[in-house]
């Protein structure tokens, strides 16, 4: 894939660091980047093979520096599925972060919750997923160094959830272990259909990051997913749901997502919390 290895190139020769993790930011979680030190910002039309993003609260740029000293990589904003995209270009940033030689990846999104129990504002670290948007960025073309057929029976490492969970707790942070649900969009979800994917042992849901997963996991990086409910989908009167609440929720949970983060980029280091 010639666009994969000049992309590749072309962040490395700007970004002046040997990255151990990656991150990706989702809707109304951007800010989170603007805690890197040194930061060096290259934004997505200027790296070969990426798209432009049309979503607010996704801006677009990667940025390369060091968070609590550890050298990071973060890609500010996504691509879906459900702005035309196709699932190779949804996933092409993470392969190119896998490239970089990231040992983990922290996948981050905004997400409705189904689980009854939880409530805006809180962490769910993804111990699972359900596939349900039809399309797979493996499909097609092999690409060099990725396997045909990954296993996918253990997607987010059980190490990095057990970091996360004790930075979560040692600070006091609500945090719970779950299964999200990743639909296409770009329409919210009917109730009915809310009652289907909580039948199918879905505790949140979104339209993103298993793409991501997917490529990450076939190129044997490890992945931590974290998702910030902003919003319970049981609601109160029916009220309808909009894009600019899930944003401004997403943008209150930020500090608390941060600690976590700082805490499972150590541990990926090796220098925080043993899990």
């Amino acid at each position: 894939m010639t666009d994969l290895a000049a992309a590749v190139r072309a962040v490395r020769a700007r970004s002046g660091v040997e990255p151990l993790a990656g991150l990706i930011l989702g809707s109304g979680l951007g800010p989170l980047a603007d805690a890197i030190d040194d930061p060096v910002v290259i934004p997505f039309g200027e790296i070969p093979g990426f798209a432009a993003v049309t979503i607010a609260g996704h801006s677009g740029r990667i940025i390369a520096g060091r968070l609590d000293g550890v050298p990071v990589v973060v890609q500010q904003g996504r691509f879906h599925l459900y702005e035309g995209h196709s699932p190779r270009a949804v996933a092409f940033p993470t392969r190119v972060l896998a490239r970089l030689g990231v040992r983990g990846l922290i996948v981050t999104n905004a997400a409705g919750a189904l689980d009854p129990a939880m409530r805006a504002g809180d962490l769910l670290i993804l111990n699972d997923h359900i596939n349900l948007m039809g399309r797979n960025p493996l499909i097609g073309a092999r690409t060099e160094g990725e396997p045909r057929f990954p296993d996918m029976s253990a997607p987010y490492e059980a190490r990095l959830q057990r970091a996360a969970e004790a930075v979560a707790v040692a600070a006091g942070i609500r945090v719970r272990r779950g299964v999200y649900c990743a639909v296409a969009g770009p329409s919210y979800e009917t109730r009915a259909e809310l009652r289907m994917l909580r039948a199918f042992g879905g505790d949140a849901v979104g339209m993103s990051t298993v793409p991501e997963v997917l490529a990450a996991r076939a190129a044997s990086v490890a992945v931590l997913g974290i998702s910030v409910i902003t919003n319970e989908l049981v609601r109160p009167g029916g009220s309808p749901l909009t894009h600019e609440e899930v944003i401004a929720s997403g943008t209150e949970a930020r500090i608390r997502l941060e600690t976590v983060v700082r805490g499972v980029l150590r541990a990926i280091a090796g220098t925080g919390t043993p899990a």
